[in-house]
């Protein structure tokens, strides 16, 4: 990934972790539960740890046990760090990985309110883990590999931090087609989990490299066009500002459009639907590799 697009992304995302998003807002709510999460799940964490940045609700897929070590890559504000934590109970650890600092900070401030005692929250990025080999019995992630540029080293690395036997469950955006042109060239695009995805055959192939093994990708049918439901009421440009303060945030649009808005603007104009899907992956680390994975296919 160039430092512009990583700019980019970071700059997008910290301008969410910045805002005033949260369940309490009618279109967050409404985004999360278009991609799996029932009230009872969103009432019983952090109402700030949602910021309608979802694509399905992995915690509902991963089979967690208590006593767990899971490890979430992007974790945002810790909406399913937070939901694992209640399902490893106080014998195991809900660890959120996350490379905004304002992201991690938001979690942070999330897991005090809430007395959570079983979280951690590193910042780092998810090809460059902050974690042990072989340390972590599942990784979950939500609608962010699809960000990252280096997938295989994403790939090698949670094979890397998983125990054998471990299992990978997420939820992501990955193509079943071609997008329009002015869709993958679109930062907004890139930025809003879309133009950064690869095709579900190389999702799959990327995993069995690393080593993987009983891989599966599921598409769960969810309509993308749900990520409209958060327009006007995201980023910098959230409704609880006004005046001289949203004036200031949202003037700058190169710089400071907020991203649900750019995204639903993308929405408003193709069907990403035909060529994007939200989808469900599975996969297990073999029970055999008792050793680090060291290259594009992993060591026996």
């Amino acid at each position: 990934m160039t430092e512009q697009v990583l700019d980019a992304v970071r700059s997008k995302y910290a301008a969410v972790a910045e805002s005033e998003l949260s369940t309490n807002h009618h279109g967050v709510k409404a985004v999360a539960e278009a991609f799996g999460y029932s009230a009872e799940e969103l009432t019983s964490i952090p109402a700030e740890a949602n910021m309608g940045l979802s694509c399905g609700n992995p915690t509902a897929i991963a089979s967690i046990r208590p006593g767990e070590v899971v490890v979430d890559l992007g974790s945002g504000g810790g909406l399913d760090v937070f939901l694992a934590s209640k399902l490893v109970g106080p014998e195991g650890k809900a660890i959120g990985v996350d490379m905004t600092p304002e992201m991690i900070e938001r979690a942070r401030t999330n897991a005090q309110s809430g007395g959570y005692t079983n979280v951690e929250f590193y910042l780092g990025t998810i090809d460059h883990l902050p974690l042990a080999d072989a340390s972590v019995d599942c990784v979950i992630s939500n609608c962010v590999i699809n960000l990252a540029h280096d997938k295989p080293a994403v790939f090698r690395e949670i094979a890397r931090v998983l125990k054998p036997g471990g299992r990978l469950a997420v939820s992501d955006i990955a193509l079943k087609g071609e997008l329009p042109v002015e869709v993958a060239q679109s930062m907004a695009a890139y930025v809003g989990c879309i133009a950064g995805a690869i095709r579900i055959e190389d999702y799959h192939q990327g995993l069995l490299a690393a080593g993987f093994e009983h891989v599966q990708i599921v598409d769960s049918g969810a309509d993308l066009n749900a990520y409209k439901k958060v327009e006007n009421q995201s980023g910098c440009c959230s409704p609880a500002m006004t005046g001289t303060e949203a004036a200031s945030c949202c003037s700058d649009a190169t710089t400071s459009a907020p991203l649900h808005e750019d995204l639903a603007k993308l929405l408003s104009e193709y069907d990403v639907n035909s060529a994007a899907a939200s989808v469900k992956v599975y996969a297990i680390r073999p029970a055999g590799a008792d050793k680090k994975c060291c290259g594009p296919t992993c060591c026996s």
